[in-house]
């Protein structure tokens, strides 16, 4: 393990700006640097790094992070592996926090991401241990480059296999992260047997779940199974593959999203890198966010059989929501005889990707899936139309996108779009761009969050009075308790610093707002200036939080009760 403090200092000494402009070169742009986001397609600059905050920002795709986080992005390696990078660049040698192999079984579980890994390590071992596993994926086409290359390993058959590796077979951790199952006689085996396995990482390049895949189609049981739910694992919002084809997808401009995990190595297997796969479960609004982070160009493929269309529209259902106009969005579907595995191995990498070149447009595809039987001859046939077409366009928040669709139908159901406004009411756009973003950040934050902002930016100006009367009743004050905290223990650290301290403590979402809002304030506020007159507010609310306090209190008591102090405290508290 990399020492917490090390990483720190890290973030502490390298220059972000230095770190981009190595691979992305930036141009000047007032007290930032500025480029086109290399992220995702754009033709004018929207991507920033701020030398003050030390991240950077695009304001097109909503990428953002640290010196580390944008290495780990834009190299597509772990960050393990972009911690040694960064720390040669600046003439850091990397230390490894150790302990006795024993000390560590009685003293402390492990933790789930070391858990998963080991787990990992081990059914790669038993890949290479089992010949007949190796002729399975070598009769799929599979090289052994490949299979290094997407982890790949082998749970051997038995009930109790990881106990080879597991000191204390027991242990809740183990349960906790899906490898083993407890029946209700309180017996526990492992949850992956004689199966392929495919470990599942997150953006760091950690392994968070495996998906198994059974050697013959005659074993019993599940074709393929997932990891179940757990702290690390949601299958609703990662994606097969989608570290390892970080890259490529930049490369090529685009993603293939498949049904499995056979399929997303078998086409990198033929030089076809950016295909990822859904975990067992149709492609969701927050899988399509985090692609549109890769490109703007999404295909889906699947097969052409009754099943692929149905999970295709499944797929075209969620992905509603998320549509943007600057999103391109198509359906592939392969002849029903083919899957992307068998198709690739007959017809090769040049034809795929010609293939690909007939997927159908989203919008085209609705309107084909809508009218498919549906002859639109009758009266009754129409309305059924824009029945069905209604809860669809509802939907849709691009402006243009739906602006065009619902031209389309209109046309189809012949009516006007007059008409067509009338009879279906539509939901307001949003209309918010990010640029817009600081005023309103500026009007509508509250006073601990902006106060939170201030000790991020400039720690060594926090006082240790400042945590003087947080009661903590709402989650920005817990969050600025924790922030001035931060600011007290290490009043010299970089904003970036800070941030990272907060990873261990704070929810992601808020981190990545706070991340968002810091990107966003005026670097040219005096900041002493700003946070004395935030301390000033904010001790005037703790007074009137008390003094309501006071006021409840001396309610609840009869005033025959009340002593002719606490009358004049209470009539001097309502007169102000």
């Amino acid at each position: 393990m990399i020492p917490d403090s090390f990483i720190q200092d890290l973030l502490n000494r390298v220059d972000i700006v230095d770190v981009i402009d190595r691979s992305v070169p930036l141009k000047k742009a007032g007290a930032n640097y500025s480029a086109c986001c290399p992220f995702h397609n754009e033709k004018s600059p929207s991507f920033t790094v701020s030398p003050t905050k030390q991240f950077y920002h695009c304001f097109g795709c909503g990428a953002h992070g640290s010196a580390l986080g944008f290495i780990m992005e834009y190299q597509g390696i772990s960050f393990v592996e972009a911690v040694h990078e960064l720390a040669k660049t600046v003439g850091m040698i990397v230390p490894q926090e150790t302990r006795p192999e024993d000390e560590m079984r009685v003293k402390a579980l492990p933790g789930l991401h070391e858990v998963m890994q080991q787990a990992a390590n081990y059914y790669k071992a038993q890949l290479k241990q089992s010949e007949r596993a190796i002729e399975y994926l070598k009769g799929r086409g599979l090289s052994g480059q490949v299979a290094a290359r997407f982890q790949m390993g082998y749970a051997p058959a038995g009930w109790q296999n990881l106990e080879q590796i597991f000191a204390d077979y027991r242990q809740e951790t183990l349960k906790t992260a899906g490898l083993v199952i407890e029946n209700e006689q309180g017996r526990r085996y492992d949850r992956f047997r004689d199966r392929i396995m495919f470990p599942i990482h997150d953006q760091k390049g950690q392994v968070i779940g495996f998906g198994g895949r059974v050697l013959e189609a005659a074993d019993a049981g599940a074709k393929y199974l997932n990891s179940p739910e757990t702290p690390l694992f949601q299958k609703g919002q990662e994606l097969y593959g989608l570290f390892l084809a970080r890259r490529a997808i930049r490369d090529a401009g685009r993603v293939l999203v498949v049904e499995g995990y056979m399929d997303v190595v078998a086409l990198a297997q033929y030089g076809i890198e950016y295909a990822v796969a859904a975990l067992g479960t149709a492609t969701t609004p927050t899988h399509i966010t985090k692609l549109m982070r890769q490109t703007d160009e999404i295909v889906f493929c699947f097969d052409g059989d009754n099943a692929g269309r149905a999970a295709a529209w499944r797929a075209a259902m969620n992905a509603l929501p998320a549509l943007t106009d600057s999103l391109r969005l198509s359906f592939l579907f392969l002849p029903t005889e083919h899957d992307p595995d068998s198709y690739v191995r007959e017809f090769g990498k040049e034809a795929f990707e010609s293939f690909i070149g007939q997927a159908v447009p989203l919008s085209q595809y609705l309107v084909q899936e809508l009218s498919a039987s549906n002859g639109l001859q009758s009266q009754e046939d129409r309305v059924r139309f824009l029945n069905e077409a209604e809860p669809i366009l509802k939907q849709i928040q691009a402006p243009r996108l739906g602006l065009l669709l619902r031209k389309r139908v209109a046309e189809l159901a012949d009516i006007s779009a007059d008409e067509m406004r009338s009879m279906i009411k539509l939901p307001e756009t949003k209309r918010s761009p990010a640029r817009s973003a600081p005023r309103q950040t500026r009007t509508t934050m509250s006073l601990q969050r902006r106060y939170a902002l201030m000790a991020i930016m400039q720690p060594q100006l926090v006082q240790p009075s400042d945590l003087q009367g947080l009661s903590q009743i709402n989650p920005d004050e817990v969050l600025l308790t924790q922030v001035l905290q931060l600011a007290l223990a290490n009043p010299a650290a970089k904003p970036v610093v800070m941030l990272h301290q907060l990873e261990a403590s704070v929810d992601g979402v808020v981190l990545r707002e706070l991340q968002r809002e810091l990107h966003l304030l005026d670097e040219s506020l005096d900041f002493a200036l700003e946070l004395e007159g935030l301390r000033k507010q904010l001790r005037e609310l703790v007074v009137q939080r008390q003094q309501s306090s006071v006021v409840d209190r001396l309610k609840e008591k009869p005033l025959s009760q009340l002593t002719p102090e606490e009358r004049e405290l209470l009539k001097s508290i309502s007169q102000r």
